[in-house]
């Protein structure tokens, strides 16, 4: 008997095809749109702390944070833990002193603001390195801790400088998207930069640099190299 063989024809591997390319095409999109909700996200976040930051300054005429808790409780209304009084509180700046208070005006800068009303959440204050519990400090989309310090933890540093780390964890797509947006998109240049590899300032157990091999050999966010542990400083 002869028995016949019949495979697909060009219309069903077409149809095939076309619905795998609309698969693909959607998961593609899927993760573009999720990319920039992150962006948006980080975005929003660094600029609403900013924004706070010198809310607060104009409100009470005092550095969040370099503001001794005794008189930000008597001014704030509300009972303020940290700092305490030292010769580093009052001067107007964030101090970010080697040692055992390198965390104590960074911390107390989230409790303040935070009792102030001008961000949200609940902080301790705690003179500790942050972590992902989000009790010392906010926490970014990628959920590691976001810090404001004044160092040259940041690629072409020449001075220290107020900044805002964003926090680590963040892959170079979104954070080359995010430098696109609110800056010159250039990691060593500009108001956004990659932090420095090796801090030496906020050098504690989270190496707050994240990976070196987020910048390539031109200075350019290293897409190619699809680095997925990268952190930025916005100078203020």
């Amino acid at each position: 008997m002869k028995r016949e063989q019949r495979g697909f024809t060009l219309v069903e591997i077409a149809i095939v095809l076309v619905i795998i390319g609309l698969l693909l095409g959607g998961i593609l999109k899927g993760q573009e749109l999720i990319n920039s909700a992150r962006v948006r996200n980080l975005a929003d976040t660094a600029s609403g702390i900013q924004a706070a930051y010198f809310g607060f300054l104009d409100r009470y005429r005092r550095i969040p944070g370099d503001w001794d808790q005794a008189a930000a409780s008597t001014a704030i209304g509300v009972a303020i833990a940290n700092p305490t009084a030292d010769a580093n509180t009052n001067n107007g700046r964030i101090d970010n002193p080697a040692g055992a208070n390198l965390w104590k005006e960074p911390n107390a800068l989230w409790e303040q603001m935070a009792a102030a009303g001008f961000i949200q959440g609940s902080y301790t204050g705690a003179n500790a390195e942050p972590d992902n519990t989000g009790a010392r400090a906010p926490l970014n989309a990628f959920n590691t801790p976001i810090i404001v310090g004044r160092t040259a933890d940041f690629q072409g540093a020449a001075s220290p400088r107020l900044n805002l780390v964003t926090g680590r964890n963040i892959p170079v797509d979104v954070i080359r998207e995010l430098d696109v947006k609110i800056d010159d998109s250039g990691p060593t240049t500009g108001n956004m930069r990659q932090a420095a590899t090796a801090p030496a300032t906020f050098a504690g157990a989270n190496n707050w640099g994240g990976s070196a091999n987020c910048i390539d050999a031109g200075n350019q966010w290293d897409v190619v190299n699809d680095q997925q542990d990268c952190n930025g400083v916005i100078l203020f």
